[in-house]
């Protein structure tokens, strides 16, 4: 599985540092929440320890460490991240690109298995701070492992240590000796420099016959997001957004933030490549880190970034706040507030410098993370302009190419008062709608919302640029102007139509509210539309199934006058036809409109039934 995932062999040193630094994070966190916890948090660190005679090279930390439970839950087994579904991923990425099967790592968590490219077996001692027990897990990465319960614990420090019997080096593999002094040394640059605690690395050294043997810290520490931008190299930035996220690609952009004055904080915010599998699940971990003066507070501070930009990823240092402070306490803290205003402008306006400067990434941002952010036009009205100038949007314009709504405008008629748009399932119900016919035929171009979100913001953003959001499916649409020939042709088809929309409107009244001549079909016999403040049927499908009480409000049955269904059944009527067979046909002519918008029927059995009579007659 991880020969699947991984491509440089060297990273797994990376991961493992990576951990152990989160365990001594959560340590110092919880010696400053629980008063009673006994440990020594002045010299936490991160221990390299080789042994080149056994070849077998240890990580240890004295950080949180993990219980018995926790041992065989988190590092036992990767079922709880997902086993058959990781494997499932990774053999529909097989024949794609390797970044395809990579990207994997970040969204099921399992660097921890990445020591098993390097070693033919992996033990790790642990033993959680304030416990007595000590466990011990090892397994040759053959499918099983052991766990244990370590006889004499006292002896163990709280934390963890991981201890890999190397492979043989194979440099063909690109399997290096990892007991070298010198590799070692390379891979923490390269890939932790940036760790906030020490990595220390025992090293030899030989003067005038004697040798002797000391730690020596082999990372810089310092914090990325403390030094100047110029100083910082585009790998520095990748390898620490790989470090907090967990992820395996590099990130699509990097946001810095220095405020200065009365209230002090800097920020290192990322974009990433692609969207994890946990996107939209309600439970999973969002938000970035945040730092008080350099001192680790959360990892998932929530309410320093909104809920629509849950992806971003980064870290926070602020100067001025309270080391005390709890999640309950930022969500009203003012300073945790002017910092969340001042984020989401800047996440916003580099998305928008991305739009302008790189539309190949933007691209790939928008199709990864869109339809998150277009939740912030329901969640969030301060920013809903800033969010409408990066949307993008499917329309009638481009069979594939997205547009903003600054090109839509653009293209739009000099009189044109409204953006058009229609929701559907998918483009192409929206796009063989009846409700598009009129406006295929004169050229106004339609927006094409399928995502379930659109049925909420365009019903609350109202207007862009001045020009209102019409969903062309609600109310009436006058396309045609005042012209006096059109005029007298409405006007004569209203009154050869009186009597079947009057019939039409008892027969179907279970169904519709009304029944009118329509100017927006041009093929299609018969449409439905709303009244243009109700709730879309989509919609009210969406309340309900949510649990809420919503009623469905009937909608307008609207006929094209110039369609032989409908001329015909006008004649029918008029001449006063068999009332049964009328009154199937217009059951089926509303079942009609409701199939040719995407809408379930209310009875299928009976469609059905009705459509094989009305055939059979036919014959």
């Amino acid at each position: 599985m991880v020969h699947s995932i991984y491509s440089n062999k060297d990273v797994f040193l990376r991961e493992l540092i990576s951990n152990a630094s989160d365990a001594l994070d959560k340590l110092r966190l919880e010696a400053f929440r629980n008063k009673d916890l006994e440990v020594e948090i002045d010299d936490l660190h991160i221990d390299l320890e080789v042994d080149r005679a056994a070849r077998t090279l240890t990580v240890r930390d004295n950080g949180i460490g993990m219980s018995r439970d926790e041992v065989v839950g988190l590092i036992g087994t990767i079922a709880k991240s997902g086993t058959a579904e990781l494997i499932q991923k990774l053999r529909e990425a097989k024949n794609t690109d390797g970044a395809a099967s990579a990207d994997l790592i970040g969204q099921f968590g399992v660097g921890f298995y990445s020591a098993f490219m390097v070693a033919d077996t992996v033990t790790l001692v642990t033993k959680k701070a304030g416990q007595a027990e000590a466990t011990r897990w090892s397994s040759d990465g053959a499918g099983t492992y052991t766990v244990e319960t370590i006889a004499d614990s006292e002896s163990v420090p709280h934390g963890t240590a991981v201890t890999l019997h190397l492979k043989p080096e194979d440099t063909e593999d690109q399997l290096h000796d990892y007991t070298d002094e010198r590799t070692l040394r390379d891979i923490v640059r390269r890939y932790s420099d940036f760790v906030t605690w020490p990595i220390r690395l025992e090293t030899e050294k030989t003067e005038d016959g004697k040798t002797t043997r000391r730690w020596e810290t082999i990372n810089s520490r310092k914090a990325l997001w403390a030094r100047p931008k110029d100083e910082v190299s585009e790998e520095e930035y990748r390898e620490f957004y790989k470090h907090i996220s967990h992820d395996w690609l590099d990130p699509l952009r990097t946001i810095t933030v220095k405020a200065e004055g009365t209230f002090e904080y800097q920020a290192l915010l990322f974009l990433p490549s692609r969207a994890p599998m946990d996107l939209y699940y309600r439970d999973a971990k969002r938000g970035v880190q945040l730092y008080v003066k350099r001192v680790f507070i959360m990892d998932n501070c929530e309410a320093l970034i909104p809920d629509y930009l849950r992806f971003v990823k980064g870290v926070v240092d602020a100067q001025d706040l309270s080391l005390n402070v709890s999640r309950e306490i930022l969500q009203q803290d003012r300073h945790i507030q002017l910092m969340r205003r001042r984020l989401v402008k800047k996440v916003l306006g580099s998305i928008k410098e991305m739009m302008a400067d790189d539309r190949g990434r933007y691209d790939t941002f928008w199709r990864e993370f869109g339809r998150v952010v277009k939740e912030g036009l329901v969640e969030d009205p301060d920013n809903r302009k800033a969010i409408l100038d990066i949307a993008s949007f499917a329309s009638t314009h481009h069979p594939e190419d997205l547009t903003t709504l600054r090109d839509y405008l653009d293209r739009a008629k000099d009189d044109q008062e409204h953006i058009y748009y229609l929701t559907g399932a998918s483009r192409s119900v929206i796009e063989n709608s009846p409700h598009m016919e009129a406006f295929r035929a004169k050229g106004l171009e339609v927006l094409i919302l399928t995502d379930p979100i659109d049925e909420f913001w365009v019903e609350q953003v109202g207007e862009y640029e001045g020009k209102t959001f019409k969903s062309i499916a609600k109310g009436e649409v006058d396309l045609d102007g005042t012209d006096d020939d059109a005029a007298e042709q409405e006007k004569a088809d209203e009154e050869s139509f009186a009597a079947l929309r009057e019939w039409l409107g008892k027969t179907l009244a279970e169904h519709v509210k009304e029944v009118r001549l329509s100017n927006r079909l041009t093929t299609s016999p018969a449409c439905l539309v709303g009244d243009t403040h109700d709730l879309p049927p989509a919609l009210v499908k969406m309340y309900q199934q949510a649990g809420q009480e919503v009623p469905m409000a009937k909608r307008i049955l609207e006929l094209n006058p110039k369609h032989a269904l409908v001329t015909g059944l006008r004649d029918a009527h008029a001449s006063g036809g068999d009332t049964e067979a009328l009154t199937e046909t217009a059951e089926l002519l509303y079942g009609m409109a409701l199939l040719a918008e995407g809408s379930e029927l209310p009875d299928p059995q009976r469609f059905t039934t009705l459509l094989s009579n009305r055939l059979a007659a036919s014959l």
